[in-house]
């Protein structure tokens, strides 16, 4: 667990989002900056969302074929 000394607390849900890079995501520039920001978090989720959708699919066939074998 993190302490609040090291900076740990707080950060939860935006160390997640921002991911490993620890950088500042708005670059300036006012609303675009947020636009571009909410714009790369929305295309991450989708690429997150597709790979867990995949997953689920041949998870799913592995198991229906494997209720034939019986």
């Amino acid at each position: 667990m993190a302490s609040p000394a090291d900076g740990g607390e707080g950060r939860g849900h935006a160390a997640f989002l921002s991911g490993s890079s620890g950088k500042k995501l708005n670059g300036g520039g006012g609303g675009r900056g947020i636009t571009r920001r909410c714009s790369r978090l929305v295309k991450e989720q989708r690429a997150r969302l597709y790979i867990l959708r995949r997953c689920a699919t041949m998870l799913l066939c592995w198991y229906v074929q494997g209720q034939g074998d019986d």
